[in-house]
């Protein structure tokens, strides 16, 4: 996609389609509250989709791959604040081929039109989306602030469509990608913190390269090696992360399935030129006969898939001592100390 050409990720919080919401077609209004990597003044373009990237809960809303059908963005603001109590410092008017309105086609990816944004670290981004539809994506688990307004008041809701990608027009070394599900997304640290562990590797890195966050709660490896519209945002990277398994382990995947899964992720990722570095399956205090499924599935990534990709280990890390090292002890979903512990570990292990 021409798109991935020019901009890549400036923020460090995951953003994708993770669900759908059925609604009566009304309009309705909603803000995304987000922190930029790199600040200053850039061209920014941002990239939206209708695809749901990955199967939610146990499958009986959505599934990866379902596409959401006709739905329309009215008005999209681009909205600097200094603080969430005051007013806007700028407020841009998002364009879509020269028109604010934008009716989206089933399965498409599509991005807004150039604009100049000047944001500071310090700033908050604020996109307030005007959209109506039956059938709408969002992300049911996002840990930035969403907000819908109502009755002529703003109340938490996650129900908004919200940009796959912050896209920004600046120079970098290399695009590194962090593809997985709840952990690699962030859920264990707190809403807003930007604590999560692959936050923590891109500020310990810096703004030579960056840095897109398409970790989405209850990803399954058999989405992603589905090979469909989020896989295809990994493709664009020229180096990826895979963090996946822990919810193939709980949706009743079996062994062989997994590992093939996996497999499937790297050799796909790597038949595109992409760079990979695939995690081991994070403790998540499993139980019984899981327990020895999941060391199975690490003992091939340790000593079977390594030989054909780079390998990281997070047992050492996550996990407790032996014998019990599929006790998580930072949770099941690392908290921020957890996080912060494991990028210290990759830093000093893998150079991106």
């Amino acid at each position: 996609m021409s798109y991935f050409k020019k901009y890549v990720s400036n923020t460090l919080a995951s953003t994708q389609n993770q669900v759908f919401f059925i609604s009566d077609g009304e309009k309705q209004k909603g803000r995304i509250y987000l922190k930029v990597f790199s600040e200053g003044a850039y061209e920014y373009s941002f990239l939206f989709g209708d695809t749901i990237n990955s199967t939610y809960a146990d499958g009986s809303i959505s599934r990866v791959n379902e596409t959401c059908g006709e739905w329309t963005l009215h008005s999209v603001k681009a909205m600097v604040f200094e603080d969430t109590e005051g007013e806007p410092r700028s407020v841009n008017q998002l364009t879509f081929k020269g028109k604010a309105e934008k009716t989206v086609d089933k399965g498409e990816t599509f991005n807004s039109d150039p604009v100049i944004l000047d944001i500071n670290k310090e700033d908050i981004l604020c996109l307030e989306i005007e959209f109506s539809g039956k059938k709408i994506p969002y992300f049911e688990e996002i840990i930035v602030p969403t907000m819908r307004l109502s009755d002529g008041s703003w109340v938490a809701d996650k129900r908004v469509p919200v940009p796959s990608m912050v896209g920004v027009a600046r120079k970098v070394e290399k695009k590194i990608g962090f593809l997985g599900d709840s952990i690699t997304e962030g859920i264990g640290t707190e809403c807003g913190s930007y604590d999560h562990w692959n936050a923590k590797i891109a500020q310990m890195t810096g703004e030579k390269y960056s840095y897109w966050n398409i970790g989405i709660g209850f990803a399954r490896a058999a989405d992603a090696a589905s090979n469909g519209a989020w896989l295809a945002k990994a493709k664009e990277m020229d180096a990826v992360t895979i963090c996946l398994g822990v919810n193939d382990l709980g949706s009743g995947y079996s062994t062989a399935e997994i590992k093939c899964n996996l497999e499937s992720v790297v050799r796909i990722l790597q038949d595109n030129k992409v760079r990979t570095i695939l995690f081991t399956v994070p403790p998540f205090d499993y139980e019984g006969k899981m327990i020895e499924k999941w060391k199975n599935i690490n003992s091939y990534i340790l000593e079977t898939l390594s030989k054909i990709t780079e390998v990281y280990d997070v047992v050492p890390i996550w996990g407790d001592k032996a014998p019990n090292e599929q006790r998580a002890i930072y949770g099941g979903h690392p908290n921020a100390q957890g996080c912060l512990a494991l990028a210290t570990d990759f830093v000093s292990k893998i150079k991106l």
